[in-house]
């Protein structure tokens, strides 16, 4: 695929996460899927594939929000790269407001995602998340 068809890919999957559809991230994933998130902090580490991916982080991850929206502000692509700013929306099961600001730098092969590496505030997450089983 080309650099637009990445950005078209990523753009309908920020449109239903927009709409509050969680699973249309997970639904466009390669089954060899990786999660990375990068630094020195509680939540580092890589998550794969796709099935470790959604037991051990995205599964538990969703069940500690009430509600869970994020919209894309700007979509970049080179090859097979794409870059997504986008902001997060979501309230805890503790009652805990969680506005998230995210870079994601995902690449994409065959028309669906392989790799997501994500950078975000991690005080945030830090303050008003457990953190994932470590695998």
């Amino acid at each position: 695929m080309n650099p637009k068809q990445n950005r078209q890919l990523l753009q309908e999957v920020f449109d239903q996460l927009a709409q509050g559809n969680t699973r249309a991230m997970s639904d466009a994933m390669t089954d060899d899927f990786r999660w990375v998130f990068p630094g020195n902090w509680s939540w580092t580490g890589v998550w794969e594939p796709k099935a470790q991916v959604l037991e051990t982080l995205l599964v538990p991850l969703m069940k500690q929000f009430t509600e869970y929206r994020a919209e894309a502000e700007l979509i970049l692509a080179d090859g097979d790269r794409v870059v997504v700013q986008a902001r997060g929306h979501a309230h805890t099961v503790r009652g805990d407001a969680y506005e998230q600001t995210y870079c994601y730098i995902f690449r994409v092969r065959d028309g669906r995602i392989c790799e997501a590496v994500e950078h975000c505030d991690t005080s945030l997450v830090e303050r008003v998340l457990d953190p994932p089983v470590q695998h």
